[in-house]
Parts: structure tokens; C-alpha cells; sequence
């Protein structure tokens, strides 16, 4: 099931990406994903899903963003460093 969220947005923004509205939500769509997969609030199973697209595709989408494929917090960087 899926559901529908309208979002009002000026007419600026299309023009500013150089996008057409349906381009702008898709890509707005893989920009929520990427920023919420790298804060670590969803997995990238879940951010692909929530991208619209499959994983492989959506670790490759990580590269545009800068954002690394690997997620780690202080507490695994401190453990690789000790063992």
C-alpha cells in the first residue's frame, strides 16, 4: 500500500534544479533517503525502498550525495581501533 503526500513548492525550485515536477519529486524522494540512511535513522534496505529504487541502485545513489555506503558510529570506530 502506498500513500500519497502533496507538497506545495514554487515554481522557482523546478526551474532552479532544472527539473520538471515529476523529476524534482523522484529526486526529492532519493535526497530524504540518502540524508536519512546517512543520520542513521533508516537501513538501506528501507532508504532504497523509500528512494523508489533497488538497493545496488541506491548504494550507487550514495556517491552523488558523498555519503559512504558504510555506517559506522563512534562506539564500532572505537572497537575496530582496539582489536
Amino acid at each position: 500500500m502506498s500513500v500519497q503526500v502533496s507538497i506545495l513548492m514554487p515554481d522557482s525550485a523546478f526551474s532552479a534544479l532544472k527539473r520538471s515536477p515529476k523529476e524534482f519529486a523522484k529526486e526529492m524522494r532519493l535526497a530524504a533517503a540518502v540524508k536519512w540512511y546517512e543520520a542513521g535513522m533508516v537501513s538501506q534496505a528501507k532508504a532504497a525502498e523509500l528512494a523508489g529504487l533497488d538497493r545496488p541502485t541506491f548504494l550507487q545513489s550514495l556517491g552523488r550525495f558523498k555519503v559512504t555506503p558504510f555506517q559506522y558510529d563512534q562506539g564500532d570506530l572505537e572497537r575496530e581501533m582496539n582489536e
